[in-house]
């Protein structure tokens, strides 16, 4: 009985290393029959128990793909396995493939009228306040410049905002008159006909603009005084200033062709140059003389002339001028 048992134990022993060993392929076409012995992985291999007291370390790149998902079921083999296992291109595709979503789109308002769309919001109703009180201002200013009745342009620019003041301001303008010939007409029942002439008189001329006509006084009582000037024929004075211009050589002959020839023409003949200078006031018959820097002049001293020379740096103000003036 007791060798009975012990053979029953001894076959239920190899039965259960049968049962725990496995049979591995590796990629050199062999292949290894044994335990994994768990405990052991690291991230070089892991040991494989082939017999009673024999051990061998299996490095995982050695182990086939079909093992290697195998040893990746196992949570503790999982991350150790995981960077030696092939990924397909389909495995790829799906794993980097990015999920198309729609973006959140903004729902669009109803459509509308553009008066119904302002009248549909706060800012929109004080726009149309500000436009209905500008078109009755602007019939207001249309009824100072054109004349009509003020109630009748600011009640229309009211009903008909914008195109009101535009009707009026197309209109002519309104004169106003005094209509003299009917207040004669209904005083004609009483009234000489002196004064009816007369009021027609003052009708027939209220239309005339008093600032035209010379036989009609001024509403203010104001008389225009219709004096024959005299013209004077001296030219006024033009004057040049520092800063407004650039006083170099270019301006003289531009500005003053006139003043370089012996003989001056006769538009030119009684004009004079006043030159101003930190030195003084020169007064130039004509130009002598004329470089890229200064001028020369003739002046006149008495009934002598001699010829100054003045610096275009120097020159703070030339007036034109006539001798007489």
């Amino acid at each position: 009985m007791r060798r009975i048992c012990c053979s029953i134990i001894i076959f239920l022993a190899l039965a259960l290393v049968a049962a725990r060993s496995e049979t591995f392929k590796l990629n050199n076409n062999e292949s290894i029959t044994g335990e994994v012995l768990i405990s052991s992985a690291n991230d070089s291999g892991v040991q494989i128990k082939v017999g009673d007291g024999k051990y061998e370390r299996v490095p995982w790149g050695n182990f086939s793909q079909e093992d290697l998902k195998k040893f990746k079921e196992n949570k503790k083999l999982e991350p150790l396995v995981e960077p030696y296992i092939e990924i397909t291109q389909e495995e790829k595709i799906q794993r980097t493939e990015v999920p198309r979503k729609a973006p959140p789109r903004l729902e669009l308002p109803p459509k509308q009228s553009l008066l119904g769309a302002l009248a549909g919001s706060l800012p929109g109703v004080f726009v149309l306040l500000v436009l209905w009180a500008g078109s009755i201002y602007a019939g207001y200013e249309v009824h100072l410049f054109r004349g009509h009745p003020l109630p009748l342009v600011c009640g229309v620019s009211a009903v008909l905002p914008i195109i009101g003041p535009i009707i009026f301001l197309s209109l002519p303008t309104k004169v106003k008159s005094l209509d003299a010939e009917e207040e004669a007409a209904g005083a004609g029942d009483y009234a000489p006909a002196g004064t009816v002439a007369a009021a027609a008189a003052a009708a027939a001329s209220a239309d005339v603009n008093p600032m035209l006509d010379e036989k009609v006084a001024h509403p203010s009582g104001l008389h225009l005084a219709h004096q024959a000037e005299e013209k004077s024929s001296i030219p006024k004075p033009t004057t040049f200033q520092r800063g407004q211009f650039t006083f170099n050589r270019r301006f003289f002959e531009t500005k003053f062709p006139g003043f370089f020839g012996t003989i001056k023409r006769e538009a030119d003949r009684d004009m004079v140059l006043v030159i101003k200078s930190p030195r003084g006031q020169h007064v130039g018959q004509r130009i002598t003389r004329i470089a890229s820097n200064d001028l020369h002049i003739e002046e006149r001293q008495g009934a002598a002339t001699h010829e100054v020379q003045i610096h275009f740096q120097e020159i703070q103000e030339i007036i034109l001028k006539h001798k007489d003036t």
